[in-house]
């Protein structure tokens, strides 16, 4: 078997949701075999890794009603239709913290669930952070906290397994790759 795609032979729109939509697709497999595979497509996401000038992350405690619960995050958003990832997480960034970096850096891009979902997320490194002088209003759908954490308060908490989402993690380790080391400090 080579690298050929599947041919998709029905595909079954179940729901379409405010970010995303849930399909059923028929598939042949190259080697003749057919099956249904689910897949939820998502516009994808853009997150932020903000660093404050004296190296503390800025992170989000918010509801996820999936999770029934708080997870600690990095500030993040979905993508709207047709806008540059780094533009949605610029405006995330404002609208979530109250803060506004002067530099960003892209991180790289990863798929969150590639098992049932197409859902890239884009992340950035957000430095020489600013407060805003007139933060906006939240959403009126987001219950958010903004947390202030060393890195070192970070990693403690995902080595507990406290509540800390797997976009933030995986974002939180391409950080302290690009960055350097672990302190964060501005250099």
């Amino acid at each position: 078997m080579g690298n050929e795609p599947p041919e998709l032979v029905q595909k079954r729109l179940w729901v379409q949701g405010r970010k995303f939509r849930y399909e059923v697709n028929r598939l042949r497999l190259p080697n003749g075999v057919e099956g249904e595979w689910d897949c939820v497509r998502h516009p994808g996401g853009a997150l932020a890794v903000p660093i404050t000038p004296e190296g503390q992350l800025v992170l989000v405690r918010q509801y996820r009603f999936a999770a029934q619960g708080r997870l600690l995050e990095f500030p993040a958003g979905t993508v709207e239709g047709g806008e540059d990832p780094l533009t949605t997480i610029q405006r995330e960034l404002q609208e979530e913290t109250g803060y506004r970096a002067h530099t960003w850096r892209s991180l790289g891009e990863f798929f969150l669930a590639p098992g049932y979902s197409d859902e890239v997320i884009y992340a950035y490194l957000a430095t020489d952070l600013a407060p805003l002088a007139h933060p906006p209003d939240q959403d009126a759908d987001e219950d958010i906290a903004v947390v202030l954490l060393s890195p070192q308060a970070l990693q403690a908490a995902i080595d507990r397994g406290e509540g800390v989402d797997a976009k933030t993690i995986a974002s939180f380790f391409l950080a302290r790759r690009f960055w350097g080391g672990a302190d964060f400090k501005e250099r």
